[in-house]
């Protein structure tokens, strides 16, 4: 059984910077493909940003040049530094793991706010 165990949300300012953690459990962790998806109230769950078991990355349009995602394999653990956040980057943030079918963590609640 595959377990995600999202840590590092919180509220901060605008123009401020978080590093979101998950760790991974009872998979093979380094050959899956591991994403962060976010959902702000009312809106559809959508990918933040997705990284291959051979480190390729790929972001939304609009996290690009902000958010960097990473995967510490020895650690089993996926990170999404977030940079110069903005009001709009607001949502509760979601691990995802792929190995043949799909995993989500429980999220993490991100607050930009003054």
């Amino acid at each position: 059984q595959v377990q995600l165990v999202e840590s590092g949300g919180g509220l901060v300012q605008p123009g401020g910077s978080l590093r979101l953690s998950c760790a991974a459990s009872g998979s093979a962790f380094s050959s899956n493909v591991v994403a962060w998806y976010r959902q702000a109230p009312e809106k559809q769950r959508e990918l933040v940003a997705r990284i291959g078991s051979g480190g390729t990355t790929i972001y939304t349009a609009s996290v690009k040049g902000r958010f960097t995602i990473s995967r510490d394999n020895a650690k089993n653990t996926v990170y999404l530094q977030m940079n110069t956040l903005k009001p709009e980057d607001t949502a509760v943030y979601y691990c995802y793991l792929w190995n043949g079918r799909d995993y989500w963590g429980q999220g993490t609640q991100v607050t930009v706010s003054s």
